[in-house]
């Protein structure tokens, strides 16, 4: 069950830009239990776990000598906040805002682990030459989420990182740690440490048919992966993944290895998509595209995908490609209707579809009960290289790969049009936070005629 921090919601701009007192944007009491259920073990469950985490980056990144240089993408990221006014300001005020006690603060003093925008720049930099560790109290596979857990929720950090210039820093920042996760260098945690190895014995624990289910080699050096990204790209053995009903084309098939978070129906084309119920805003999530309109009451059916989880795309229906489009987007914006809560970026999943960096497939079904659908692959934090591997006018059959995710795992949608009955096979679940994975290429649904 989620927690709740207590930040009291006031309009942004009177708290961002100084018409209310700063002290005024946070709230007097705060939890000093664990934080909630993170979704897909990208962060720990427990926030004491993530502390630690933390704690030790800070130390390694405190002990580099004074003075250090950047990484050219960091230092240019630095003289972006430092050479714009505005952005100088959110960047100071996102720490500013952060209550001065647990959990909040690391000690009783009020100081915080992280303690400006400088020192966050620091950690980032540490960040760039590293992978994510195995660790089964919990795998901090977003490092640079972690390292922006509490601010991103403050006033000014829902501003800022909604910004089109911040974000384009990011995305040079993560597309850097990208070549990094792609290299020979990043297989050191591809390794049999018993602790932190993703081939370990906490790892094997965890993932214990791995062997049975990936493309792999346990004789090899590093099972025969190249890189991280290698690693985390894995395709499944033939077979270990069939397509639900391959010749029916009433069923349709999942499209990742995913658990299901939320299924509506009658989507607008346009909703207040940033209060605290998140409805879908079909014209944002589709960036205003033509087809927008078609899909106006409709069905969307959003699943999310877990950290040791498979994260390749795949078709639902056979059809014909129709367009395809990469969005850029924010990387680290949660709904401000979530405050200082530590599942923010959780609980944030259906906000994000309309402002995350995303990719969207367009498919015209083969089964005219189906018609034109759309796929949208939506990156969370870290996760937001989304790789298209079809072309349009491509004709492809339900289960064939769509394209994937890198370094990170993330959610999707599956939308429809209004005219398009579907019942749904949940697999015995029901949709939420606690869910689990059900198999790709599995069936998901069906259509009534």
């Amino acid at each position: 069950m989620t927690k709740k921090y207590g930040l009291v919601v006031w309009t942004v701009g009177m708290l961002v830009f100084g018409c209310l007192p700063i002290g005024r944007a946070v709230a007097e009491e705060a939890s000093v239990e664990p934080a909630p259920y993170r979704v897909g073990q990208w962060l720990p469950s427990d926030q004491f776990q993530l502390e630690q985490w933390m704690a030790k980056l800070i130390k390694e990144t405190d002990a580099v000598k004074a003075g250090a240089p950047l990484l050219p993408v960091i230092q240019e990221f630095k003289d972006l906040i430092e050479s714009d006014p505005e952005i100088y300001m959110l960047f100071h005020q996102m720490f500013t805002q952060l209550p001065r006690k647990a959990p909040f603060a690391a000690d009783p003093t009020g100081k915080s682990q992280i303690r400006d925008y400088q020192h966050m720049l620091q950690l980032m930099n540490q960040v760039m030459t590293r992978a994510p560790e195995f660790n089964k109290t919990g795998l901090v596979g977003f490092p640079i989420n972690a390292i922006l857990d509490w601010p991103m929720g403050t006033p000014a950090g829902t501003v800022a990182f909604l910004n089109p210039k911040v974000n384009r820093q990011l995305k040079k920042m993560l597309s850097h740690w990208a070549v990094f996760l792609g290299s020979a260098n990043s297989c050191y945690v591809l390794s049999d440490d018993p602790e932190s190895g993703w081939f370990g014995r906490d790892a094997q624990a965890a993932m214990p048919t791995f062997v049975e289910d990936f493309v792999c080699d346990p004789s090899k050096a590093y099972y025969g992966f190249t890189s991280w990204d290698d690693f985390f790209t894995r395709v499944f053995r033939e077979g270990r993944r069939p397509v639900a009903e391959p010749e029916n084309d009433s069923v349709i098939a999942n499209a990742c290895e995913s658990a299901p978070y939320r299924i509506a129906r009658g989507v607008k084309l346009e909703d207040q998509f940033w209060i605290k119920a998140q409805p879908y805003s079909l014209r944002h999530m589709l960036a205003d595209d033509p087809l927008a309109g078609l899909f106006a009451g409709g069905t969307v059916y959003q699943a999310f995908l877990s950290a040791l989880s498979y994260h390749r795309w795949h078709t639902p229906v056979s059809g014909t490609i129709v367009k395809t489009t990469l969005l850029d987007g924010s990387y680290y914006a949660e709904a401000i209707s979530e405050g200082y809560d530590p599942a923010g970026p959780n609980d944030s999943q259906a906000y994000i579809t309309e402002v995350a960096a995303r990719a969207l497939i367009f498919i015209e079904s083969d089964n005219p009960a189906i018609g034109l659908m759309c796929v949208m692959f939506v990156g969370m934090a870290e996760v937001s290289s989304n790789e298209i591997t079809v072309y349009e006018g491509q004709h492809v059959s339900k289960g064939d790969q769509l394209g994937m995710f890198h370094f990170g795992g993330s959610t999707h949608c599956l939308i429809f049009r209004p005219q398009v009955n579907l019942e749904f096979d949940m697999h015995g679940q029901t949709p939420g936070l606690e869910s689990s994975n059900i198999p790709v290429r599995s069936r998901i649904a069906t259509v009534v005629q």
